[in-house]
């Protein structure tokens, strides 16, 4: 019996070092690429990076203001129609979502989760820049909606699912209509989930490059107008990287390090906003 004590602690022990070892397996990446940006770009990390525009070619210094202004701007605009959108389909697939037509829906939604970006920029380059023979802040909104419905259609569903089903049947029973049982008690319910997946989709589209390079193109100036290409911090960043100028490339790494900050923080947020739910 000892022996067969000794033999299970021994087993057991080292499964718990098998799944600490994969545990941190899994977190080392992102701690070796932000401190990589940290050393490389923490250099060039100042305040004038932030608020002033790209200079021209040659002369050193110059910021990202621009493809700061540029990247909330075309982030905005995608959500100011896109999350409408997805909450409610994710709501009729939660709560409605019966039959063929709904089983279809849900196959096409993960679908397009897995489809990579650079398709949803050749698909809105073929759909929007080339009919307005234009590249434009609108079609780079368009490509990254493709990315960012699929991802919170998903999201809205799942924890629409995870209200319990006493919460609808009581509102039922007290003659609430089903709509606004739905809209009023099932989705206020579900609303931290839903919204920490509304950020986690926001986190994913701003440092998506390649759709915004077959729509939006990049601007070194500032610019207003939605019908015209804008500059995107991660448009700057693929530039300036690939550029032959030693000050462009310190630039890049700035530009990618104020980039992943933004990211972890908006990914910060989500977790607070789930732990206020759990």
């Amino acid at each position: 019996m000892g022996t067969i004590a000794f033999r299970r602690k021994a087993v057991d022990r080292a499964m718990k070092w098998a799944f600490f070892l994969c545990a941190f397996l899994v977190i080392l990446p992102l701690f070796l690429v932000f401190f990589d940006l940290l050393i490389k770009g923490g250099k060039e990390l100042r305040w004038t990076l932030l608020t002033d525009l790209p200079h021209p070619v040659g002369e050193p210094g110059g910021g990202i203001a621009n493809g700061i202004a540029g990247t909330f701007v075309i982030t905005l605009l995608t959500m100011a129609w896109s999350v409408p959108v997805a909450v409610m389909c994710g709501i009729y697939l939660a709560e409605y979502g019966r039959g063929k037509f709904a089983s279809a829906v849900r196959f096409a939604v993960d679908t397009l989760t897995g489809v990579p970006s650079i398709i949803m920029g050749i698909f809105g380059y073929i759909l929007i820049v080339l009919p307005m023979k234009r590249f434009s802040a609108w079609a780079g909104a368009a490509a990254l909606s493709m990315i960012f419905i699929p991802v919170v259609v998903r999201t809205t569903e799942d924890m629409l699912r995870t209200v319990p089903t006493t919460v609808r049947e009581a509102a039922l029973a007290l003659g609430i209509e089903q709509w606004k049982t739905t809209l009023y008690i099932t989705v206020r319910t579900a609303s931290a989930g839903i919204l920490t997946g509304i950020l986690l989709a926001m986190a994913r589209i701003i440092g998506e490059t390649a759709p915004l390079l077959f729509t939006t193109l990049g601007n070194q100036f500032w610019q207003t107008r939605l019908d015209q290409p804008m500059a995107a911090m991660p448009l700057q960043v693929f530039s300036y990287a690939i550029s032959p100028y030693e000050d462009w490339h310190d630039k890049a790494w700035a530009g990618a390090l104020v980039l992943i900050t933004m990211v972890l923080l908006i990914n910060i947020v989500a977790r607070y906003l789930t732990r206020e739910k759990r």
